[in-house]
This record gives C-alpha cells, structure tokens and sequence, in this order.
C-alpha cells in the first residue's frame, strides 16, 4: 500500500469496469475498495460482515430483503436511495442487491478477503465481477 495521499477521482480514472472493486489501500485487516457502478448487481448476502457503501458521485439505490418474515418464507423489500456524499451499512446477513440506473461511483470498506458476491447469492451475470478486490494498478 501506498505511503502517499490517495486521490480518489485519479483512482477511479484508472480503470473502466463495472462492478469490479479497486483495493486502494487498507486499513487494519480491512480493504478500503472503490468500484464504478451502473445497471445492477446480484441478491446476495454477508454472512459474516456489515458492508459499507460510501457514493463518491453519482446515485446509488440498495434493495434491502429485512423486513418481518412472510409466511412463504421470503422477507418484504424496501429500496435505500443513496445519493452523493452519503453512507449507509448493510447489516451482516441481510439479503441486498446494489442498482444504480445513471451510474455510480462508490467506496466500500469491509474485511480483507471479503467477497464482492458475499457468501450467499443468485447466479452471477457476465457483468457482475465476484472478487475479493483487484489491486489499483
């Protein structure tokens, strides 16, 4: 990691794809991540971790599944609307799904090691890169 101030739009001009999150540096045992965003991501879940979203620029929306349970087993969905500038933390173990229709460009920050897909998910598209992070060339 890098012993230098770290620019965060300089980070994000250095590559292109989509859902595929840059380590820039790290803290402790965990990864400070950024990922350009457009379209949408995958249901998944982090059994093990809370994620943290930061918006650089753009707007972000996270489809929650964490409300009461139905009586078919599946959980009520709300949408969290993310614009710039804001944060919020998906609870550990709760089913999401990260969308942003005009495109994103955000800040993670979770475990080392923690995957982009979490533990538990629906298929994974083409467009959707399941990594544990891609080092900032």
């Amino acid at each position: 990691m890098s012993d230098q101030p770290i620019v965060l739009a300089a980070a994000l001009a250095r590559f292109d794809t989509l859902w595929s999150p840059r380590i820039v540096t790290r803290v402790n045992d965990y990864d400070v991540r950024v990922a350009k965003v457009a379209g949408e991501h995958v249901w998944h879940a982090h059994d093990d971790t809370d994620e943290f979203f930061l918006v650089i620029d753009g707007e972000l929306h996270i489809a929650l599944r964490d409300g009461a349970p139905q009586s078919d087993g599946s959980r009520v969905e709300r949408v969290v609307t993310l614009p710039a500038g804001t944060v919020f933390v998906v609870p550990r173990g709760v089913q999401h799904r990260p969308f942003s229709p005009g495109g994103a460009s955000i800040l993670l920050f979770e475990p080392s090691g923690t995957s982009s897909v979490g533990d538990r998910h629906d298929p994974v598209p083409d467009h959707v890169d399941a990594t544990v992070g891609h080092p900032l060339d």
